[in-house]
């Protein structure tokens, strides 16, 4: 069963992986993180460590059992108990409810470990797979229509101080 871990230094191999193998997919629904990302991406994991030791983000690996990343669940602008949801599963993953049950699990992590009481996501109108998981695990439409690196959005929100026992 795959299991949800908090990003860690020894994570950087493993996760590199997981973005060259799935960047031609990511890249249909969400936009590209291009060269740089990957020329410079040890430099940028290091970043995001200092990031989450600061506070600021919470990055979460959904890790199968032999050590392969599996997805991203990310934690970001985490301010007056409140942050921005972000998530990319790798191809091979989708369609099984990993990420929907990953958030769920999530939403736990983030009242009990975090202090957070709300979530922000979005989404691009063309992602229905994002948007479906959203909605699944109880988001709900903003009325917010965000740029997403040019494409039109949808805006959505969580709130969690009542929503872990409803059945969402």
């Amino acid at each position: 069963m795959p299991e949800l871990q908090r990003l860690r230094p020894d994570h950087a191999p493993a996760l590199l992986a997981f973005e060259e193998e799935n960047r031609a997919f990511f890249a249909a629904s969400v936009p590209d993180r291009g060269d740089d990302y990957f020329t410079h991406f040890a430099a940028r994991h290091a970043d995001l460590l200092a990031e989450q030791a600061a506070g600021a983000c919470h990055f979460h690996l959904l890790m199968a059992e032999g050590g392969e990343v599996l997805g991203r669940f990310n934690l970001v602008d985490v301010a007056d108990g409140s942050a921005a949801l972000g998530f990319r599963l790798a191809e091979k993953a989708t369609g099984r409810g990993l990420a929907t049950a990953t958030v769920r699990e999530l939403f736990t992590l983030c009242t009990t470990a975090y202090g957070l009481t709300r979530l922000r996501a979005a989404a691009a109108v063309t992602n229905t797979a994002s948007r479906s998981v959203l909605t699944r695990t109880g988001f709900v439409p903003t009325g917010e229509a965000p740029l997403l690196s040019g494409k039109r959005g949808v805006g959505y929100v969580r709130e969690l101080a009542t929503g872990l026992s409803d059945g969402v």
